[in-house]
């Protein structure tokens, strides 16, 4: 691989592990002090998993957005890829802005079901333009899924 190719993937990576731990700016004050004083169910896992997986999964998206990216940012197809991946990593943010940020998990599990359509629709659009693009997401679509039903029982098990 060339070093304009290898300059390229890293710094999608770092771009999406950048834009990604903004969402721990309204995550990491809340965790100790909110969240940790939530009922959450047994399956929950410990919080110190949450920041490595996540750093895993937005390396994954950097490198699944690269081999998209690497297909022609002039097709039709890529751009709208690109676009739905934007949209889906602004869902990502929003959402630990309305769970942790805002302690709304009513809320919070509504987007989420938006995030995880928007991270379904990545998926298919990458595929069509990468095969392993596409198959690169779905440990995030899965982390996603098990989210979406943590957020669904903290909000059941915390509601008046």
């Amino acid at each position: 691989m060339e070093i304009r190719k290898i300059a390229k993937l890293i710094a999608l990576v770092i771009l999406c592990i950048f834009i990604g731990s903004i969402g721990s700016i309204f995550t990491i004050p809340s965790i100790s002090t909110w969240y940790d004083s939530t009922n959450k169910p047994s399956f929950t896992p410990p919080n110190w998993l949450f920041g490595p997986v996540w750093i895993a999964l937005f390396t994954l998206m950097g490198i699944s957005l690269y081999l998209v990216l690497e297909k022609g940012w002039k097709k039709k197809k890529v751009k709208n890829a690109v676009t739905i991946f934007g949209t889906q990593f602004f869902f990502n943010v929003l959402w630990s802005i309305l769970f942790f940020g805002l302690r709304q998990p009513f809320y919070a599990l509504i987007e989420i079901l938006a995030l995880w359509v928007t991270i379904a629709l990545t998926i298919i659009t990458f595929y069509k333009i990468d095969k392993r693009a596409g198959w690169i997401l779905l440990p995030y679509i899965i982390w996603v899924s098990i989210a979406t039903l943590l957020n669904f029982y903290v909000w059941i098990l915390n509601s008046p």
